[in-house]
C-alpha cells in the first residue's frame, strides 16, 4: 500500500487543527460514555477495576470513541446505542494497550507508570482479556449482527497486526509495504471500524458507509505515522511517552525504513548492530536521530502522514457541510499537528 498522494501535493484543506469543536459538539455524549466505561469495568474481583481504571483514567484523548460519536451524529442518528458502541471501542483499545505494554515491556503509558509495571504481566494480560470480553458484551447489547461483524473483525485484525509487527521487528529487509500492512492492521482497522459503525447504526447508504470506513482507515494510518516519527523527535514529558522506545525494541517503523533506503555502508552496519542485533550502547539513539536528520526521514514520514490525513478529509465530502463534518476535518488536522 503506497501513500494516497505524492509528497509534493499541495494542501487541500485548511481546517484548524483542534479537538475543541468535536469535544464541544459531543460533550454530553462523551460524559455518558465515560460513565458507562466506569460502570462496565466494575467487577467483584477488585484488581480488575483497579488495574483497568489505572489505564483508562490516565489521560487518553478518547479519539476513537470520539470518532464513533461524531460519525453517528454526522449520519443523523438520534438513538442511544452510539454511547454503548463508543464505550465498546474504548474497551477494545484499552485492552490492546494492556497487552501491547506487556509484549513491548513498556515502562510508561501516557506519562504514568504502565499497568504491568505496577501489577505484573499476568495481571495486565488477564485484565486486558476482561476488557475485550466487556467490549463484546456491549456489542451484543446493541443487537446488530452487522456491527458485531465489523468490530469483531477489527479485533482480529489488531491481533494479527501485532503478530506481524513481531515478525518484522529487527528485520532490516522490511519494506514500506510491509510496514503499512502492520500499521493498517494494528492501528487503522479500529479507527476504520469506529467510523463505519456510525453509518451502519444510522442506516445510511453503502456509499456513505464506505466513505466513513475510508475516512477512519486513512486517519488511523496518519495517526500511527505521526506516532512513529514522534518516537525519534520528542521529549517524553511533552507527549507522555518514552522517546526511543521503538528504537530500543528494534521496531521497523517508516523512519527507519526510509533511513535504510539511503544508508551508506557505515550506516547500514549501524542499523544492523542496533536494530538487527539489538546491540545498543549509550549514544546510539542520538546517532540514529542524526542519520535520520541527514536523510530527512522524519520529514518524509510526516509528509506521508499528511497525505493520508488529506485523503481522510476528502472522504468526508460525500456528506453535506455542517458542524460535525467540520469537526472531523479539524480532527484530521489535529492528528498531524501533534508534532508542533
Amino acid at each position: 500500500m503506497s501513500s494516497p498522494c505524492p509528497e509534493s501535493s499541495p494542501d487541500t484543506q485548511n481546517s484548524k487543527a483542534s479537538l475543541t469543536p468535536l469535544l464541544h459538539l459531543v460533550e454530553d455524549d462523551l460524559k455518558a460514555v465515560n460513565r458507562m466505561i466506569v460502570h462496565r469495568m466494575q467487577s467483584p474481583v477488585s484488581l480488575i477495576p483497579q488495574l483497568a481504571s489505572h489505564l483508562i483514567a490516565s489521560g487518553g484523548k478518547r479519539i476513537r470513541p470520539l470518532i464513533t460519536l461524531a460519525s453517528t451524529k454526522l449520519c443523523g442518528y438520534e438513538g442511544v446505542h452510539h454511547i454503548t458502541l463508543a464505550a465498546c471501542v474504548e474497551f477494545i483499545h484499552s485492552a490492546t494497550l494492556l497487552h501491547d505494554d506487556v509484549v513491548d515491556e513498556s515502562t510508561m503509558r501516557r506519562g504514568v507508570v504502565s499497568a504491568h509495571e505496577v501489577w505484573g504481566n499476568q495481571e495486565s494480560v488477564l485484565v486486558g482479556d476482561f476488557l475485550f470480553s466487556r467490549a463484546f458484551q456491549l456489542m451484543v447489547e446493541v443487537g446488530s449482527l452487522e456491527i458485531l461483524s465489523i468490530l469483531s473483525s477489527a479485533s482480529a485484525s489488531i491481533a494479527q497486526g501485532e503478530v506481524l509487527q513481531l515478525l518484522t521487528a529487527q528485520n532490516l529487509a522490511t519494506t514500506q509495504e510491509s510496514y503499512l500492512e502492520v500499521v493498517t492492521s494494528k492501528t487503522a482497522r479500529l479507527f476504520e471500524a469506529a467510523s463505519e459503525i456510525g453509518a451502519v447504526l444510522a442506516e445510511r447508504s453503502a456509499q456513505e458507509r464506505e466513505a466513513l470506513a475510508n475516512f477512519g482507515r486513512n486517519l488511523g494510518i496518519a495517526f500511527q505515522l505521526v506516532d512513529d516519527a514522534l518516537d525519534y523527535s520528542v521529549r517524553e514529558a511533552k507527549f507522555g511517552k518514552n522517546a526511543g522506545d521503538d528504537f530500543r525494541e528494534g521496531k521497523m517503523t517508516l523512519p527507519v525504513v526510509y533511513a535504510l533506503e539511503r544508508a551508506s555502508p557505515e550506516e547500514k552496519a549501524f542499523w544492523k548492530r542496533t536494530l538487527g542485533e539489538l546491540q545498543q550502547k549509550e549514544g546510539d539513539f542520538n546517532q540514529a536521530i542524526a542519520y535520520m536528520t541527514r536523510h530527512k526521514t522524519l520529514e518524509r514520514t510526516l509528509e506521508n502522514a499528511t497525505c493520508y490525513a488529506r485523503e481522510a478529509q476528502t472522504q468526508l465530502r460525500i456528506f453535506s457541510p455542517g458542524p460535525f463534518r467540520m469537526a472531523l476535518e479539524a480532527l484530521t488536522s489535529f492528528v498531524i499537528d501533534r508534532t508542533s
